[in-house]
């Protein structure tokens, strides 16, 4: 029996949501398709028993890109999806944010949703359609959580906010805004924007906020109707008898060691020594009344959540002695790498970061194989951590979410001040490598990499500098900013805010909360005191190089740019590609050919690019008579030698005209590939083209030339191509009929 469709709609913005629910996955906790147009993603939510053992909750989002919803194959060897590819992951990230803080703190079930594309149109983008449906998913579940939540995208058209723009519309807007929360307030922000200034950015996120509310009461709606009653979930409940017991042993000596400002080394040695004596003070051997070890740990970590955040909200003192908006000591260096094309170090406290740029040619470009119309990316940003960053030792494996999103991040504060592809015709890929770790590598990322563009010489618009904030709360109002914030503040804090851009705007931000939401006043602040840190981080950045450097690095390529005909392209490339690798491999160059005829020339030695260039500019040239070439035999025939003169441009030297003596064999004078000077003597109406070596040899003037051709003319062999090869026939018995004369004056 087929089962009842639930179909509910609302509108955001000027675009119709659908969501419908009972046809697909019914074994599932909940399970929805929603969509705008024929964009639509299916999203499952359900929840399983409790994993043994572990103390943190469980949950796994991951969303799946699956071709067949564009209507293409994979790229793959196996032409099947196989490891997910950067922007699924991005997604997945993007997802899971927003719907880990609304469940409940010491939840332990195991949690997934999982989410697949079903439907991509090329005009619709997906990953605000998944938040929503994972949303709802989990609303019209058994899952108990805290939801729903709602997300949409803002744009930015000529001064205008669009509300889910298409793609379309993202290509002519200067703000990519990406926000998801509740009713009464945000849970998560990421943006790329063009420079957007504070104010305008702060609208923006009052109208997105504004405008998630048809959903949330769409899901709540939904909820009251066909939702199913929610399961009882094990919650790891605290033991405040004995958080009471150790905050009463820890107050005084973890105040005493955050009196003195603190290294990280410093910082967790402290903790890890007064735990230690903690445990072996209250966990003694044999006593059967006494509280497991595990136990005491998890009151001390409550003990040391407590103590830091109440010094920060009632006396401003951080873990390190700073105040709420100092910054740590700062120092960059840049042209750490001899041999890179450029590279940039800065270090922030013991955050430090080494990022490496490195120039290619358009051809390198990364080709992309996913459901956006984008399908190439000239500026790459990869980001690694290894674990020395952290003083730790891992075995080393591929990256993973959070390396695919820092990278991600910084490469979204940076490109919008990479030059454009008519103005600097250069595949950019800058790589971030943490070094040492206590907070924000992301943003150590991006001022690392501004250091090293400029050293590099790209023509950056302006410098981007960022900055991580961070928030402390507590149940009574009361609340800090901070500036810059550290790892143990990340940790113990309610917010993880990172805010880039330059002196004229904002380039990307990045929201991560742990409270039930944050107020748009709250950001507010956080992004005027950003702005402050961000300038002053910049100042440190310009003392060591304020601008590009004016050339390119020794080891860096040349790129010499050249424009041909269009349907010249062809006689470039060659049969099969012959004739471009062959060039490239003679020239020590790397060659890029665009549809309109730009051919864009890369090399680091300027003699074999000049050459290369030399060539490619010949394609455009046409033969003149009386001019004279230097060209290749390509074709021996018993009347003379065809030579190319110029890229895909033959001509026939008859072999009469190969020297000055008599030649009784073309081979006498010329071989296959040998290289000969001639002149160009007739070109006839069809574009048969006469040479003559003995023109050269005996140094004719053109009006000499001209004449003597002019006397021999009458059907001769010549031309390009079949042409030439069709002339040639004609010509035999011309020649056999010579030859016969000049027997008979023998």
């Amino acid at each position: 029996m087929k089962p009842e469709v639930k179909r509910y709609s609302t509108t955001v913005g000027t675009r119709t949501v659908t969501i419908e629910t009972g046809k697909l996955a019914g074994q599932a906790g909940g399970a929805v398709t929603l969509g705008i147009n024929d964009a639509i993603i299916f999203a499952a939510a359900t929840m399983g028993a409790v994993r043994e053992g572990i103390d943190f909750f469980p949950l796994s989002v991951d969303f799946e890109e699956r071709m067949y919803a564009g209507g293409k194959i994979p790229g793959s060897f196996f032409r099947r999806e196989g490891r997910a590819s950067t922007e699924s992951i991005l997604v997945s990230r993007l997802t899971d944010r927003p719907l880990r803080p609304l469940f409940a703190h010491g939840m332990r079930n195991e949690v997934q949703v999982i989410m697949y594309s079903f439907s991509a149109d090329g005009v619709n983008p997906l990953d605000i359609l998944a938040i929503n449906a994972a949303s709802t998913a989990i609303m019209i579940s058994d899952i108990p959580w805290g939801g729903p939540i709602g997300a949409v995208r803002i744009g930015r058209v000529n001064g205008e906010f669009v509300i889910n723009p298409t793609f379309a519309e993202m290509d002519a807007s200067d703000l990519d805004l990406r926000i998801a929360g509740t009713q009464d307030a945000i849970l998560m922000v990421e943006c790329g924007a063009n420079e957007i200034p504070e104010d305008v950015m702060v609208a923006a996120l009052e109208l997105g906020h504004k405008s998630i509310q048809p959903l949330i009461e769409l899901q709540l709606k939904m909820a009251a109707e066909i939702g199913k009653p929610k399961r009882e979930a094990t919650i790891v409940t605290a033991n405040d008898d004995l958080i009471k017991q150790v905050f009463e042993r820890v107050n005084a000596p973890m105040n005493e060691l955050l009196d003195k400002p603190l290294s990280k080394v410093e910082f967790y040695g402290g903790m890890d020594e007064l735990l230690a004596k903690v445990i072996a003070d209250m966990c003694v051997e044999g006593d059967t009344n006494a509280p497991a070890k595990k136990d005491v740990e998890s009151a001390f970590s409550e003990s040391e959540h407590k103590i830091v955040r109440e010094r920060i909200l009632s006396a401003g003192k951080r873990p390190d002695g700073r105040t709420p908006t100092e910054i740590r000591p700062i120092w960059c260096e840049a042209g750490v790498s001899p041999r890179a094309h450029g590279s940039g170090l800065f270090t922030r406290g013991e955050t430090q970061v080494l990022s490496f740029a490195t120039l290619g040619t358009l051809g390198e470009a990364q080709e992309l194989d996913n459901l956006s119309p984008v399908d190439t990316k000239r500026y790459i940003h990869h980001y690694n951590f290894p674990p020395f960053s952290t003083g730790e030792v891992k075995p080393l494996r591929g990256q993973g979410r959070r390396e695919v999103g820092h990278g991600a991040l910084a490469e979204r504060a940076l490109e919008p001040v990479i030059p454009a592809e008519e103005s600097f015709p250069y595949t950019i890929r800058v790589v971030s490598e943490a070094l040492s770790s206590n907070g924000s590598t992301s943003m150590g990322s991006v001022c690392g990499s501004t250091l090293a563009l400029m050293d590099a010489g790209v023509p950056i618009k302006a410098p981007v500098s960022g900055v991580a904030m961070g928030l402390i709360t507590d149940d009574t109002g009361r609340y800090k900013i901070l500036t810059d914030i550290q790892g143990t503040e990340d940790h113990l804090g309610d917010m993880d805010f990172k805010v880039a851009g330059t002196a004229e705007g904002i380039t990307a931000l990045q929201m991560d909360i742990k409270i039930s939401g944050l107020s748009t006043q709250m950001m507010k602040e956080a992004l005027e005191q950003a702005k402050i840190a961000r300038m002053s981080i910049m100042d440190k950045m310009l003392a060591v190089l304020d601008k590009p450097r004016a050339e390119l690095k020794p080891f860096a390529p040349r790129i010499i740019t050249v424009k041909i005909p269009v349907d010249k392209i062809g006689a470039l490339i060659g049969p099969g590609g012959k004739n471009i690798r062959a060039l490239q491999e003679e020239t020590k160059t790397k060659i890029d050919i665009q549809e309109d005829g730009t051919v864009y020339i890369a090399t680091t030695n300027a003699e074999g690019g000049k050459l290369a260039q030399e060539r490619i500019e010949s394609l455009g040239e046409s033969a003149i008579v009386g001019n004279i070439y230097t060209g290749k035999v390509v074709r021996i025939a018993d009347f003379g030698a065809f030579v190319e003169i110029l890229p895909g441009v033959d001509g026939m030297v008859h072999i009469s005209q190969l020297d000055s003596e008599r030649v009784e064999k073309v081979e006498d004078i010329v071989k296959m590939g040998d290289e000969i000077t001639v002149m160009v003597t007739a070109i006839d109406p069809t574009g048969k083209i006469r040479l003559s070596r003995q023109a050269v040899l005996e140094g004719w003037t053109v009006e000499e030339a001209l004449a003597k051709d002019a006397r021999k003319s009458g059907p001769r062999p010549g031309g390009n191509g079949d042409r030439g090869r069709s002339g040639g026939d004609r010509s035999r018995g011309g020649d056999r009929g010579r030859g016969g004369d000049r027997g008979g004056r023998r």
